[in-house]
């Protein structure tokens, strides 16, 4: 099923519609109703998605209006939860992986991961159009009509969690666990610097190139070794682009309005230092 059956709330224009006459006699009845207005806006979508290995996962979409974001989180095959968050205030993209840990190697639990990057223009439709999508059948099994190629990332920069509200205020909340695991892209650290965010934000990581010597971690044997680990994931289906339909007038005239979404899906596969092999442990040589 195509994103095709996603559509836009409707129910503010019906209200507003409504209110107008009311608001001449009643001021009271008119602030309740823009209350009512403002929590009929869709918050949260869960659409049933397919993964790249054929298994069907729930994705849950977050807009959040006031603070102009969008969090998409959903779980893989392998149990790993994925959480992706676009801060369109700030233009940084936060990507979250709690991946579940292998107790009889050592590991804790789960080890969560967190990768920050900017934000580009039109990756991803805004805030308050993601509130205002609906779907007609939310059993409806998802994918997308675009698949976008892979993304290729080195992170040679670690992000101060106690200073990383300059960032992105999500940074926090998101990245908490990962603490000594936040990752960023150099060239990304050197716009976020010129925009005025502290130096004291970031902090530089060991090389990840050949000449530094260190060894991808697929090729380690002792767990205690740095190496440059890998890691790959994707966004199997989000909205990333707004379709547009017109309207027809008796006039003859047409104008423009939102109907619908594209759906993309998109992958990222990132490099970064790691200090012990140990942290790196699904990174196995084929």
């Amino acid at each position: 099923m195509n994103s095709g059956t996603l559509s836009f709330c409707v129910f503010s224009g019906m209200f507003a519609r409504w209110i107008l006459p009311v608001s001449v006699r009643n001021i009271g009845v008119l602030v309740a109703l823009t209350l009512l207005i403002s929590f009929s806006v869709c918050s949260e979508l869960k659409v049933r998605v397919r993964l790249a290995d054929g298994q069907i996962t729930e994705e849950t979409l977050e807009a959040d209006s006031e603070r102009d974001s969008i969090t998409v989180e959903f779980k893989q095959g392998d149990g790993t939860l994925i959480t992706f968050v676009a801060d369109f205030k700030q233009n940084v993209k936060i990507f979250r992986a709690l991946v579940l840990g292998e107790l009889e190697r050592g590991q804790s639990q789960y080890q969560s991961l967190c990768f920050v990057t900017r934000l580009n223009h039109n990756e991803i439709i805004p805030s308050e159009s993601m509130a205002r999508l609906r779907q007609k059948n939310p059993r409806a099994v998802r994918s997308a009509e675009e698949r976008r190629g892979a993304e290729q990332l080195t992170l040679n920069m670690a992000v101060n969690l106690s200073r990383a509200w300059q960032l992105s205020a999500h940074i926090h909340n998101v990245c908490g666990e990962a603490r000594e695991s936040i990752y960023a892209h150099e060239a990304d650290v050197k716009h976020w610097l010129e925009q005025g965010v502290e130096g004291s934000v970031f902090e530089i990581l060991p090389p990840t190139a050949e000449a530094s010597g260190l060894a991808a971690c697929q090729a380690v044997r002792d767990l205690w070794q740095p190496c440059v680990c890998s890691y790959s994931l994707r966004l199997e289906w989000y909205p990333c682009l707004l379709k547009y339909c017109r309207s027809r007038e008796p006039a003859g005239k047409s104008s423009p309005y939102k109907c619908g979404i594209k759906s993309c899906s998109k992958g990222y596969h990132f490099q970064y230092y790691v200090p012990h092999r140990q942290l790196c442990l699904w990174d196995e040589e084929t």
